[in-house]
């Protein structure tokens, strides 16, 4: 059974006919008409008597009627209610975060969170593999220069710069023709690939030897640490070790900039408890900068 035309019958039913129907819910008369015949044809049933100027409910007509009015009207009654609710974030919220990005205080933005949607209940997963949205089942993923992607939206909520970074310990090699720089790269990053690093004199170009690769950047900035060569990071996320002076600055690799995403499944409505999340970390770091995530890591 068609549930607009069932609308519409019960409309013309409470309302006494077709042109007192159509004034009072704007819906055409012609429109009415037609729907309620459809209704006839599909039960094989007369719901009207229609005469010159009178029209009343036949026997059926007033059985359907009694059987659905207060069906539509529960019907109408939970849609408003989840109209209602729209705007108000409930639910479940599952977000995944890289590693290093999770331990830079995302732990601050996600307690936030919690105590302004205390309806929501969110689970944040750090972990440096790729994730698929629907198929792991995440509601919102955070993903730094992510693939263009017809399946996920999102907001770009920060912008970075890659630099190249060692201990105090490791000098910047000489110009030499044959000087080699020992680095850590991601498992997936070319190995040995020159990095062309802009500093105050101008740009400068050094080859680099690969001598550990891992799967994440937590595991890269331990091992730039510990002196075993240097890597290309984002400055985020290796500020704090900056200002510490465990870490020095080489340069910028102005070729690669860094832009860190909050994405969700592409559908035609995002849920609230998604747009608040996604909101508070627009508010977080404003203006898309890595000076407000580096304060965020102080603040932690």
């Amino acid at each position: 059974m068609d549930l607009l035309a069932l609308a519409d019958f019960n409309d013309v039913a409470r309302h006494g006919g077709f042109g007192r129907a159509a004034r009072i819910t704007g819906r055409p008369k012609a429109t009415l008409s037609r729907r309620v015949r459809q209704l006839e044809d599909a039960l094989g049933v007369r719901l009207f008597e229609r005469g010159g100027h009178t029209l009343r409910l036949t026997m059926e007509g007033r059985e359907l009627q009694e059987r659905t009015q207060s069906l539509l009207e529960h019907i109408d009654e939970v849609g408003d209610a989840l109209r209602r609710g729209i705007s108000t974030p409930r639910g479940r919220l599952r977000v995944s975060a890289p590693v290093l990005f999770g331990q830079r205080g995302l732990g601050r933005i996600a307690a936030d969170y919690a105590l302004a949607y205390p309806q929501v209940q969110l689970e944040v997963v750090a972990e440096d593999r790729f994730v698929d949205p629907v198929d792991d089942d995440f509601d919102l993923i955070i993903r730094a220069n992510p693939d263009p992607s017809t399946e996920l939206s999102g907001r770009c909520f920060l912008r970075d710069v890659m630099v190249a970074v060692a201990t105090p310990s490791l000098p910047l090699p000489t110009k030499r023709a044959d000087a080699t720089v020992p680095v850590i790269t991601l498992s997936r990053t070319p190995a040995d690939a020159s990095w062309q690093l802009s500093r105050a004199r101008g740009v400068r170009s050094i080859a680099t030897r690969t001598v550990l690769r891992l799967s994440s950047m937590s595991m890269i900035r331990d091992a730039v640490i510990a002196g075993i060569g240097a890597a290309a990071m984002p400055r985020s996320l290796v500020q704090a070790d900056i200002d510490a002076g465990r870490l020095i600055v080489w340069g910028v690799l102005a070729a690669h900039p860094v832009e860190v995403w909050a994405l969700y499944p592409s559908h035609r409505h995002v849920s609230a408890r998604v747009s608040a999340f996604v909101k508070l970390l627009l508010e977080r770091f404003e203006n898309a900068s890595p000076a407000a995530f580096a304060g965020l890591t102080h603040a932690s």
